[in-house]
């Protein structure tokens, strides 16, 4: 059986007249009358009881109608489904992104998101570090990575979304609390909770303090921001982070400018092979949200 016998069928089934049926057809009716018979003869059924004045359904052919119905409306869904797909409207993707992008750049990514790609879902993976998030992309369990560069595969492509200075969360209490930038060499001699030692922002830290001539006394390791935030804000140190953290205002906790901080990028990254239609969109967004665009329709 055809979809296009089928649609001929129906055709004649809902108007019960053949002459009708070619009309709404655009054919003539001699054809569309043989279309039915083959289609009798192919299933070994009488679907039609004709008379001359009218045509009637037979059991089987009431049985064709209902299901033919149905199979009709889920192609025509499977069609859209098809095609929004190709467009890239439509879709899930399993995002992964870095904690400071958890209270900065990631809001707006899902608000836009689904003001403009309504059909798209989000699979969220937060928290994570830029290695593993590497890891996930080249394993396929994300699609994109909103993580901090490098990037060390080959295998994936990047674009730089953002470009933040490093400031320091210092508690309450602390001797740097005073309202006013904080040069580097003034965290000598402080305790410091950091990321994990492979996180792009430990290096970015350490680096920031062995240019002023000491290694950083890491006190205590955290590996979320969340976590990071509260043991500053408990006494336990201070900690470097990307200007974007400051959306947090944790109680016993102080943001201070750091004088000649360098910046630190953020960036999107996917597996360079992925065509994806709603892929690239996604990535389109996440560009033209960070630059103050409207993303293309």
């Amino acid at each position: 059986m055809e979809i296009r016998q089928l649609n001929y069928f129906i055709a004649v089934a809902e108007e019960r007249h053949f002459g009708r049926a070619a009309k709404r057809l655009h054919m003539a009716q001699p054809p569309l009358s043989q279309q039915i018979r083959q289609l009798e003869e192919q299933l070994g059924v009488r679907l039609l009881d004709r008379t001359t004045r009218r045509v009637d359904l037979t059991a089987a052919g009431q049985v064709l109608l209902d299901r033919g119905r149905r199979i009709l409306g889920e192609i025509e869904t499977l069609e859209a489904d098809v095609h929004q797909v190709g467009r890239g409207t439509t879709g899930v993707l399993r995002v992964g992104f870095c904690g400071s992008a958890t209270y900065g750049l990631m809001p707006g990514v899902v608000r836009r998101a689904e003001e403009a790609m309504p059909g798209l879902s989000l699979a969220l993976h937060g928290e994570m570090l830029t290695p593993a998030m590497e890891e996930g992309l080249r394993e396929r369990t994300l699609d994109a990575a909103l993580l901090r560069p490098p990037v060390a595969s080959p295998d994936l492509e990047h674009r730089v979304v953002a470009r933040e200075p490093l400031v320091v969360a210092v508690p309450a209490g602390s001797s740097l609390a005073e309202d006013r930038p904080v040069a580097v060499h003034e965290l000598h001699g402080q305790d410091f909770v950091a990321c994990p030692p492979d996180s792009v922002l430990y290096r970015a830290a350490a680096d920031l303090c062995r240019q002023a001539g000491f290694q950083p006394r890491i006190a205590r390791v955290a590996g979320e921001m969340s976590a990071l935030l509260a043991f500053v804000a408990a006494g336990g140190g201070v900690a470097v982070v990307p200007a974007g953290l400051r959306a947090v205002q944790l109680a016993g906790v102080l943001y201070r400018e750091i004088e000649h901080a360098p910046l630190l990028e953020l960036a999107v990254a996917w597996r360079r092979e992925d065509r994806s239609a709603l892929l690239h969109r996604f990535v389109d967004l996440v560009v033209d949200l960070q630059a103050g665009t409207a993303p293309a329709p």
